[in-house]
């Protein structure tokens, strides 16, 4: 079923380049960009997390140094976001502050979502800045990505994004109004698909090429993006940027393409954890902490017995009940050291051996995943 979107828990919004960005003078495009900051405060307001994922840092600074249109080669692309990167947080930092949301600029590479340390710290980061009502503005770091390790494209960062944060919504506002069973420009035939339930072989076949010379994006990266966003349990929609208010144009009736997910994102995490991923150690834990864990609470150090490793923050591990009895398998927030170093002790006295507070739990509920 399709729900608005501010019905949505936490929603990615993913904006192009050549959506953004008026390329022939290298500005941001206004008024349009004060509509959509308009859209993204009325869901924050409504109750929704909000994170953008924004393009247009290379778009905006090549501009500025003088760079012709055209592809570039790395080092002038890096240069270009570089000076379009400053650029582009100003923008949204500053529209944001005129609607009283205090904005935070968000740097990611393709490594920060695959190495499950720094996929940890990026989705801590967040958590963070959301629960003080931020909110946060992604873009891939130009700066330093190589062709090795970039996205390629925004659409596959976004979704990526949505996964890590356990967004139930992935938005992505392109130059196109969604999904056509061909390419509408070359076959005006083409029918609008406003649903998919499933991406079928059939479904990929529809997707064309690559759009405008700002965007390093098609339509064949936006059903990449839909595999990973449907994948964690995220509702994924493509609809036209370019219009005023896109995102309450949506709620609207406006044309879309929804891709729905199989599930929601809790339950595609917890069936990643438990069955895609090889357990590192494990924690033994005393009665209580287990009746906890079974109730829908966090591991927290105080109930730990025994720990069994080595291994280090963001691994798998198996928590077991006083029996030896397999309760679940989590993410553990901690290294195996600190664990055993800390283990049967509350907050307060942690805080009073490591001179600081660190994370409460061992491993977040929304990290655990229940055998049987």
């Amino acid at each position: 079923m399709i729900r608005r979107l501010a019905s949505h828990r936490r929603i990615v919004v993913k904006i192009g380049s050549a959506t953004l960005v008026d390329g022939a003078r290298g500005i941001v495009r206004q008024p349009w960009f004060g509509g959509l900051v308009d859209d993204l405060a009325s869901l924050q307001a409504a109750g929704a997390d909000v994170i953008v994922v924004s393009s247009g840092a290379i778009a905006l600074g090549r501009h500025a140094i003088g760079l012709a249109r055209g592809p570039l080669p790395l080092e002038q692309s890096q240069a270009a976001a570089a000076v379009g990167q400053i650029a582009l947080a100003h923008a949204w930092s500053a529209a944001f502050q005129a609607r009283g949301i205090v904005a935070g600029q968000v740097l990611l590479t393709l490594q920060d979502t695959e190495e499950r340390r720094r996929y940890l710290n990026a989705r801590n980061t967040l958590d963070t800045l959301l629960a003080r009502k931020c909110i946060p503005v992604i873009n891939e770091n130009d700066t330093v990505a190589t062709s090795e390790i970039r996205y390629g494209d925004n659409d596959r960062l976004a979704a990526r994004v949505a996964s890590l944060s356990g967004a139930d919504a992935l938005v992505l506002l392109s130059d196109i109004d969604g999904l056509y069973t061909a390419p509408p420009a070359k076959d005006p035939t083409a029918r609008h698909i406003p649903v998919v339930e499933k991406i079928t072989a059939e479904i990929e076949a529809m997707a064309g090429a690559a759009g405008s010379e700002l965007a390093r994006g098609g339509m064949v990266t936006k059903i990449e993006a839909a595999k990973i966003a449907v994948a964690s349990g995220a509702a994924m929609a493509i609809a036209l940027g370019g219009r005023e208010n896109p995102l309450k144009a949506i709620d609207e009736g406006a044309p879309v393409t929804w891709f729905l997910p199989a599930g929601d994102p809790v339950t595609a995490r917890r069936a990643w954890i438990a069955g895609q991923l090889e357990p590192h150690g494990a924690l033994h834990v005393d009665a209580g902490a287990a009746r906890a864990l079974r109730s829908g609470k966090s591991l927290l150090p105080a109930g730990v017995r025994r720990v069994e490793g080595p291994f280090a923050r963001g691994d798998v591990v198996i928590v077991r009940a006083p029996d030896g009895a397999e309760i679940g398998r989590g993410l553990v927030a901690w290294d195996s050291s600190d664990a055993e170093r800390f283990k049967g002790l509350k907050s307060a006295e942690i805080a009073a051996l490591a001179g600081h507070s660190g994370r409460a739990e061992i491993i977040h509920r929304d990290d655990m995943a229940f055998v049987g």
